[in-house]
C-alpha cells in the first residue's frame, strides 16, 4: 500500500516537470500557415527525458519517464505515441519497460514523420522542398530540425513571395461602388422630376383662369355684383321709357282732341 501511494505521488511529481522546459522553448516566434507571426511550437526531444538506466532501473522509475513521455507528446500533439505509451502504462510493468527499450523509437519516428507531412497541406514551394528532403532522409534528428528550424524559415521566404491583395483590393473596390451609385441616383431622379412636374403645372393654370372670367372660350358666363347692378340700369331704363310712352301718348290724344 505505502509503495503504492509513493508510486502515485512519483508519477504526479513527473507529470508537473516537463511543463517548465516546455513553456520556455515556446517563446521563439515564428509564422504560421496563414503567414501571422505567432510562437514557435518546438517539438521536445524526447530521448532527453529517459535519464535512467531501463536495465536497472525500477518499475515506479520506469513509470515515472513514461508519463514524461506521454505529456511531451500530447503537448506537441503527436499522433500515435500517446496512444501507445498509454497502452503500455496500462499494462505490466516487464511490457512497459521493453517498449520504453525499442518501441517508444519507433513509434516516435512515425510520429514525427506524421507531423512533417501535415505541413506540406496548402504549404508554399519553400515549404514542401524542405519537407521532401526531410522525408527522404527519415531519421528523427532530421525531423526535429525541420519542425523546429527549418519549417519556419521556409515559410518565411514563402510569405515574403506571395503577393498583398488585402492593400490593392479595398482601395479599388470602396470608392468605385459608392461613387457610382450614390451620385447618379441623387442626381437623375430629384432634378428631373423637380423641372418636368412644376412648370407644367403653373401655366396651365394662368392661361385657363382669364378664359373663366370673361365668358369667352367656352367659359362660364360672369355672375357677382357686375350682372346686378347691370341689370338695376337696364331695368330703371325700361321704366323711364315706359313712362315716357305714356306720356307722349297722352298729349298726342290731347291734341287730337
Amino acid at each position: 500500500m505505502r509503495r503504492m501511494i509513493l508510486a502515485g505521488g512519483v508519477v504526479a511529481l513527473a507529470l508537473l516537470i516537463p511543463a517548465a522546459p516546455a513553456t520556455a522553448q515556446a517563446a521563439t516566434p515564428g509564422l504560421d500557415a496563414a503567414c501571422q507571426t505567432v510562437e514557435r511550437k518546438l517539438f521536445k526531444d524526447i530521448r532527453e527525458l529517459i535519464t535512467i538506466d531501463l536495465e536497472t532501473a525500477t518499475d515506479v522509475e520506469i513509470r515515472v519517464v513514461a508519463n514524461r513521455i506521454l505529456a511531451a507528446a500530447k503537448t506537441d500533439s503527436l499522433p500515435v505515441l500517446p496512444g501507445a505509451i498509454q497502452d503500455r502504462l496500462d499494462g505490466t510493468a516487464d511490457d512497459l519497460r521493453a517498449f520504453l527499450k525499442k518501441g517508444v523509437q519507433t513509434a516516435w519516428t512515425v510520429a514525427l514523420r506524421i507531423s512533417v507531412n501535415r505541413t506540406m497541406t496548402d504549404a508554399g514551394a519553400n515549404v514542401q522542398a524542405a519537407a521532401q528532403k526531410v522525408l527522404g532522409n527519415g531519421t528523427i534528428d532530421a525531423f526535429l530540425t525541420y519542425l523546429n528550424e527549418d519549417l519556419y524559415t521556409a515559410r518565411a521566404l514563402d510569405c515574403a513571395s506571395q503577393p498583398t491583395p488585402t492593400a490593392s483590393a479595398s482601395p479599388s473596390t470602396t470608392p468605385s461602388a459608392t461613387p457610382s451609385t450614390s451620385p447618379s441616383a441623387t442626381a437623375s431622379t430629384s432634378p428631373s422630376a423637380t423641372t418636368t412636374a412644376t412648370p407644367a403645372a403653373t401655366p396651365s393654370a394662368s392661361t385657363d383662369a382669364p378664359a373663366g372670367e370673361d365668358g369667352e372660350d367656352g367659359g362660364l358666363p360672369v355672375t357677382g355684383t357686375d350682372t346686378g347692378t347691370m341689370a338695376g340700369v337696364g331695368g330703371a331704363l325700361l321704366l323711364l321709357g315706359g313712362a315716357g310712352y305714356l306720356i307722349g301718348r297722352r298729349r298726342r290724344s290731347r291734341f287730337v282732341a
